[in-house]
């Protein structure tokens, strides 16, 4: 039988990563210097590596012969249970910047407290990715502040993306009952336990970015239970493009 939790749990670990690697490899070439658009591109690779390893173990636990690519090519939008946040358009370079700043610094933390899950496998991917997270929160902090306290032109695009990715930071800190499930069973991290110290991380860089803290919202949630953007589906349109034209192609 399927431990339904814990196969969730394990997909949604593996679609935030999956989706946000997806976004970043859209800039692959179309960056503003060359260092970053390597930057950009080797986060991405990360993610896309970090979302293998917890699909391939989802696969595993779901037990019905999907591997890592049959559930990252072969599922429609309704299914995927990634955040919102992961899926927005990437925008300008600060919109960019202000979701990958705002995801990586609740990455790091959710990481870094499922390390000490009872699941082993699901510890020692965590213990594995949150060096990798380490640094997208380093690449992203460092350039908030460059362009926080830059350029009046970087100071107002990097607020506009802010404030466009704002309204997404609420769901990171919702559970649901797969979540409170996996917490009682010392599996899963109780993610509203992260807000205090994820505050305080994005106050920090906004006071040293010279940026107010934006407006509150009225959080906009649903991604862990399917409800997606339209964004989603013209992402998997592409994403998804070789396997849907050419099904069970192999290179």
């Amino acid at each position: 039988m399927i431990d339904q939790p814990l196969f969730h749990y394990a997909l949604r670990l593996g679609d935030d990563s999956l989706i946000l690697g997806q976004r970043l490899s859209e800039w692959c070439g179309h960056a503003a210097a060359l260092e970053v658009d390597l930057s950009l591109t080797n986060i991405g690779l990360d993610l896309i590596g970090q979302a293998t390893s917890a699909l391939g173990y989802a696969g595993d636990l779901e037990g019905a012969g999907r591997d890592a690519d049959g559930l990252a090519f072969h599922r429609d939008a309704l299914d995927y249970e990634n955040c919102l946040l992961v899926e927005q358009p990437n925008g300008d370079f600060g919109q960019t910047i202000a979701r990958q700043f705002l995801f990586s610094n609740w990455h790091w933390l959710f990481l870094s407290a499922l390390a000490a899950s009872k699941d082993a496998t699901l510890a020692a991917m965590a213990a594995k990715s949150v060096k990798e997270v380490s640094y997208h929160v380093e690449f992203a902090n460092d350039w908030m502040v460059r362009l926080g306290d830059g350029t009046p032109e970087s100071h107002q695009r990097l607020s506009a993306g802010l404030d466009w990715n704002w309204r997404f930071v609420e769901e990171l800190f919702i559970g649901d009952d797969v979540d409170n499930e996996m917490v009682q069973r010392g599996i899963g991290v109780d993610k509203a336990s992260l807000r205090a110290a994820y505050d305080a991380r994005i106050i920090d860089v906004l006071n040293d970015a010279n940026l107010p803290v934006p407006k509150k919202h009225r959080a906009i949630t649903g991604g862990r239970r399917g409800h997606h953007s339209e964004h989603l589906g013209h992402l998997l349109s592409q994403m998804q493009f070789l396997q849907r034209a050419y099904p069970g192609a192999s290179w």
